[in-house]
């Protein structure tokens, strides 16, 4: 699945539909290692390679904070990409309380600050702190403390979930969903968001990228990892579409769905 390496592929794990979510729920769902789909599921990758390239723009920062970091292992990974010549003073986000444990143990040793903040909540940093701020996935940008954090002719560099992202899986367990939900994340919609803000877009290209679930524990532990997918989702309360999509996976094969993503590069203006 999508994490800052590539794509693998399998086909699946073997047993009854029973062993099978049974395995996707004991996984643990901490941090943003996707490691454990390997065999299981695939995500094609976007050609700009964000982790790649974000450690390229932290090598030329001096100061970058994180937003939303998860368990911080891509801002790890791009950190390590900038090992020779990294910011000054770095620091992350994170609001979930397993991932600010697993972030700060992760990236203590590369000097990052991890602060607890909710997504919601206003950044816990001083007006113009940062020259560089990243985010992957945020589940939304607050472009107003973005455009606030950042420095006269500081960079917003991202990459965020699109419209529609996997949309295959979750009409499959909760029906066709009406325009506002499945419209939300539009690029256009967050460039107008960020413009209002008095950012600057510099860059925003979209993706729409292929996906397959090779057996039913990968389905499972993808929705209790990824939970804003089916917010409600419990094995009990979606059993008959879980033995549904196993049954159709067995005959079939993989079940294919499709992500979305779009990469942001916006400017504060200088005064």
């Amino acid at each position: 699945m999508d994490n800052s390496g590539s794509s693998t592929g399998g086909t699946g794990g073997t047993g009854s539909f029973e062993d099978l979510v049974a395995e996707g729920v004991a996984v643990p769902t901490e941090g943003w290692d996707f490691s454990w789909f390997e065999g299981r599921a695939t995500e094609a990758r976007p050609s700009w390679g964000y982790a790649r390239s974000a450690g390229d723009r932290l090598s030329r920062a001096t100061t970058a904070l994180d937003v939303q970091t998860g368990g911080g292992e891509v801002f790890d990974f791009a950190l390590s990409r900038a090992a020779a010549q990294p910011p000054m003073l770095v620091a992350a986000t994170e609001g979930w309380p397993p991932n600010v444990a697993k972030a700060t143990e992760l990236l203590r040793s590369r000097g990052v600050v991890v602060v607890a903040a909710p997504e919601d909540a206003p950044l816990p940093f001083a007006d113009g702190a940062f020259d560089l701020v990243l985010s992957r996935h945020p589940v939304r940008a607050h472009w107003p403390e973005i455009a606030r954090v950042l420095r006269p002719g500081g960079t917003y560099f991202a990459q965020h979930v699109g419209p529609r992202s996997a949309f295959e899986l979750v009409e499959h367990f909760v029906g066709p969903q009406p325009e506002a939900v499945s419209g939300a994340r539009d690029p256009e919609h967050e460039r107008a968001g960020a413009e209002a803000a008095g950012l600057e877009i510099v860059g925003l290209r979209a993706e729409r990228l292929r996906m397959e679930f090779h057996d039913i524990a990968a389905v499972v532990h993808f929705l209790r990892k990824v939970i804003w997918m089916v917010p409600d989702f419990t094995v009990e309360a979606y059993e008959p579409q879980l033995r549904a999509l196993h049954e159709r996976i067995e005959a079939e094969g993989p079940f294919v769905a499709h992500s979305t993503r779009h990469l942001f590069d916006i400017r504060k203006p200088h005064a």
